[in-house]
């Protein structure tokens, strides 16, 4: 059942109530199986990504620590010295590229590291909201579906509205979006390799101000160009591009100063390459600033350790949702009695995060048991905590 606007309505929406038919008691036990082997399948990489992540975190300390030791720092990088081939040097320069990246469609052409087009399209754009009811006994789903026009950078498939008729996109953008990437890029006579012109990724918006639209039909205004008779009231189908660089680089001109990089990589004859480090990693680090080589290897330190805590997390989160999964059926069992089962769900959840908490400071503690031995005895002894606590609290109270 669908219920049009109301009249002298403004909003471009529409209610849609459908019937939903009642699960049987074994239709749910078969879902809940189905979510049990889910959980099962979490619940073991949960194990798998806490384990390796601790692996991967001595690695990679160990890969900075042994890089941070080794590195020279270079002064002059105009003149690259024979003697620091195959060794790990560490640099701060302006960057440079020999030619411009252009877009003759637009008749843009700067010196950057990469140049990109985005492309949007003004589309319809559905949103949906849904609630559960019950009415006369039946189990019933509204669902208050609301159209917007939108600027977008992907195509909105409009087939897949509720309802198409007076919402319909374009199928196919007119424009491609594209990322040109300069082949050379240097800082003095320093060439950097795949990898390091990859991490130049820092984009900034081109300014249009000072080009024209190279065709009579395209409009320039705030730093888009519009393929639209109108930008201020665009209709369905019309583009606006916008252009984004990274790595400025070349002599001073208009869009400033060339960008200051700090690269830290294998030094072959004039080139900048990967670094293999005792330990198994790979260095090859560049941020877009002046840093010092102890400040490169501070924020990789940094960095790493986010990294694997924020893993950590996620590992406690899959196993708990593992569980959460693997224990549902009790709570299908119940789900007919509200306090009984409100009651049962809570207890799966307490029981399911002291579990979750348990196993993922015991399996931290196994990944460091051949690395720091003390810290894994004392993690293995706050894996216990959780299921003390729990047993301290079932503890029958003496009369």
């Amino acid at each position: 059942m669908v219920r049009p606007n109301q009249p002298g309505s403004s909003r471009d929406e529409h209610v849609k109530i459908t019937n939903q038919r009642k699960q049987g008691f074994l239709e749910r036990l078969g879902e809940t199986t189905g979510g049990m082997l889910v959980g099962v399948l979490i619940f073991i990489f949960s194990f798998y990504l806490l384990f390796t992540n601790e692996g991967r975190c001595v690695r990679t300390q160990n890969s900075l620590n042994e890089g941070l030791s080794l590195v020279v720092s270079l002064s002059d990088v105009f003149t690259p010295l024979p003697q620091n081939d195959g060794k790990l040097v560490h640099l701060t320069g302006s960057l440079m590229t020999l030619q411009p990246l252009y877009d003759p469609n637009y008749g843009i052409s700067v010196h950057v590291v990469k140049l990109q087009r985005r492309v949007e399209m003004y589309q319809w754009v559905e949103y949906s909201d849904s609630r559960d009811y019950e009415e006369n006994g039946e189990k019933k789903i509204e669902t208050r579906y609301s159209y917007n026009t939108e600027w977008k950078s992907e195509v909105v498939n409009s087939r897949s509205f509720d309802r198409e008729i007076g919402h319909k996109n374009p199928s196919s953008m007119p424009v491609e979006a594209f990322t040109a990437v300069a082949s050379d890029v240097n800082v003095g006579n320093f060439h950097f390799s795949k990898g390091l012109v990859d991490k130049v990724n820092t984009f900034k918006r081109i300014q249009l101000a000072k080009f024209e639209g190279p065709h009579s039909d395209i409009v320039v205004s705030d730093d888009y160009f519009y393929h639209s008779s109108n930008p201020r009231h665009p209709e369905v189908g019309d583009l606006r591009v916008s252009f984004y660089y990274a790595g400025l680089s070349g002599e001073w001109s208009f869009m400033g100063r060339p960008d200051v990089v700090t690269v830290v990589a294998r030094q072959r004859g004039d080139q900048l390459l990967p670094y293999h480090t005792q330990s198994g990693n790979v260095l090859e680090l560049l941020y877009e600033e002046s840093l010092s080589a102890t400040e490169v290897f501070e924020r990789e330190h940094a960095a790493n350790s986010m990294l694997t805590w924020g893993l950590r997390f996620a590992g406690w989160m899959l196993m708990f949702l593992g569980m959460k999964l693997m224990t549902k059926i009790f709570h299908t069992i119940v789900d007919w009695v509200p306090i009984i089962r409100d009651l049962v769900s809570l207890g799966l959840t307490v029981f399911a995060a002291c579990v979750a908490t348990s196993l993922t400071l015991l399996t931290v503690a196994l990944g460091w048991l051949f690395y720091r031995p003390l810290l894994a005895l004392l993690l293995g002894c706050f894996s216990l905590v959780p299921i003390l606590i729990v047993k301290s609290r079932d503890r029958p109270k003496m009369l």
